[in-house]
């Protein structure tokens, strides 16, 4: 079998039909330039919600929930062994929001190699005071440095710095939505008023904008001893703990663990975001599916120049079968032809997809929910052209195959007679 022979013929064949061949090629550079656009930008698109939603939510979340108690006290009575004791409008027990022993937990999470590192929380509901209006808001008592390592806290603050929270006593970082209800700047003094009545003067230091419109309106920020001290608690009061892992495919056993071994409540960032993930996996399912779908229909159309491309050299696979051509190389001969439109029209593809994913990237996006987006996001992982390229070579492999087969099997001796 002489491959250079071989090659030769499919480039005859090819350059006697360039028309047709330089159509199928189009077809395939439009599916795969489609398919690495769209996927670029569609999971591009997906990054960036998991860096607004994901990357901020906490792995496991410690906390206690304010719940009725699970043993009333007809379960326990021994008077109603052996019946069924249906208990309606039970309300919830003398229970406090701080979770015990977390000097122990803490201590405990540092030495798990599983943890990449944890921020203690304290959340506050306080009022907000405009004049005679007191507004709903919630003070987030946190590390700043640690939110800024493992949550990109620092990312989201759009005027002031994230570390001046560390440094400057009684200071506050507010929401953007709540600095502009409140009307106030850095540096101003904002006064709250605690659920029990104690008033606080607290100094603007910095303006937060997470994107969420909703959670800007009442979100704000300072240190846990600020917090600590409106709440009139103890230096060890924390009622969250959020913590990251190494891996977050081990957040669901983690958080079983933890809420057993420590007696707390537990939540992992699967069960938190579940309906977001679902959202993630649909639209890349969509995407998928459109590509794919395009390189079909590019298939379809080698498929049919190739079988008219038989059809029309019927005659000279006869003379080549009948000078000593087996139907095994007259089938490579037309598959070299199928890949070879494949590999031209993917590589083509690749190049316009990169092109087109850099033109869709330069497109200005701007929105006040996404002050650090300027531009539509677009993914460039090479993941996503090699996977172009495979199915391109694959979708074209297969649109050849049928006709070459057809090919091999012709038989000379018919042809002959018939001419």
């Amino acid at each position: 079998m002489n491959f250079k022979l071989i090659f030769s013929i499919a480039r005859s064949l090819l350059l006697a039909r360039w028309r047709q061949t330089l159509v199928a090629a189009i077809g395939v550079t439009f599916g795969i330039a489609t398919f690495v656009a769209l996927l670029s930008f569609m999971t591009g698109l997906n990054n960036l919600l998991d860096g607004l939603i994901l990357n901020r939510t906490p792995h496991v979340r410690l906390y206690k929930e304010i719940k009725p108690s699970e043993q009333q006290p007809v379960s326990v009575s021994g008077l109603f062994n052996g019946f069924y004791n249906f208990i309606s409008s039970i309300k919830a027990g003398d229970n406090r929001l701080e979770i015990y022993n977390n000097g122990f937990i803490m201590q405990a999470l540092k030495k798990d190699p599983r943890i990449r590192g944890f921020v203690p929380r304290i959340t506050a509901q306080v009022f907000f005071n405009n004049g005679t209006v007191d507004i709903n808001g919630i003070i987030n008592g946190t590390d700043a440095e640690e939110e800024t390592r493992l949550f990109g806290f620092s990312q989201y603050i759009i005027e002031g710095r994230a570390e001046d929270l560390q440094q400057i006593p009684n200071s506050i970082i507010l929401g953007i939505g709540l600095a502009k209800r409140l009307q106030v700047h850095i540096g101003d003094m904002v006064n709250i008023t605690t659920p029990a009545g104690d008033r606080y003067r607290l100094k603007v230091i910095g303006i937060y904008q997470s994107g969420v419109n909703e959670y800007d309106k009442v979100q704000s920020y300072a240190t846990i001893k600020t917090t600590q001290k409106i709440l009139g608690k103890a230096n060890n009061y924390i009622t969250d703990i959020a913590i990251k892992t190494r891996d977050i495919r081990t957040a669901p056993a983690i958080a079983r663990e933890y809420a057993k071994l420590f007696d707390t409540d537990a939540e992992d960032i699967q069960t938190a975001n579940a309906q977001f993930e679902t959202g993630s996996s649909v639209r890349l399912t969509i995407s998928y599916s459109v590509g794919i779908t395009l390189l079909i229909v590019a298939g379809f159309g080698i498929y049919n120049i190739l079988n008219m491309m038989i059809y029309e050299k019927m005659d000279s696979i006869a003379i080549l079968k009948a000078t000593g051509f087996s139907g095994a190389d007259v089938k490579r001969i037309f598959i070299t032809i199928s890949l070879s439109i494949g590999s031209f029209g993917g590589l083509m593809g690749l190049i316009f997809g990169f092109l087109l994913s850099k033109g869709i990237g330069h497109i200005p996006f701007t929105t006040p929910a996404l002050p650090t987006v300027k531009t539509f996001p677009i993914n460039y992982n090479p993941l996503l052209y090699s996977i172009g390229i495979v199915f391109s070579l694959i979708t074209t492999y297969l649109a050849g195959y049928f006709p070459a087969r057809k090919a091999g099997k012709v038989d000379p001796v018919i042809i002959i007679r018939g001419k």
